[in-house]
């Protein structure tokens, strides 16, 4: 029977090894990501709370017609 331990021993050293591969970002590039994700957050949070907006009053005004 295979030792279950020894799989998972690869798997870690494995990621270890993939990992310090791995670029990481410097930290001025990251605070400029935090910004473009912040501000691309905040533009579409605006755009869908004004098409919600739009929607539910389109949906109101028809209601309002078929009611009579």
């Amino acid at each position: 029977m295979a030792n279950p331990f020894r799989k998972i021993r690869i798997f870690f050293g494995e990621t270890v090894g993939e990992l310090q591969k791995s670029v990481w970002p410097t930290r001025k590039e990251l605070k400029d990501s935090t910004i473009v994700v912040m501000i691309a957050l905040a533009l579409m949070g605006a755009y869908i709370a004004v098409a919600d907006f739009s929607i539910y009053n389109w949906i109101t005004f028809l209601t309002g017609l078929v009611r009579g």
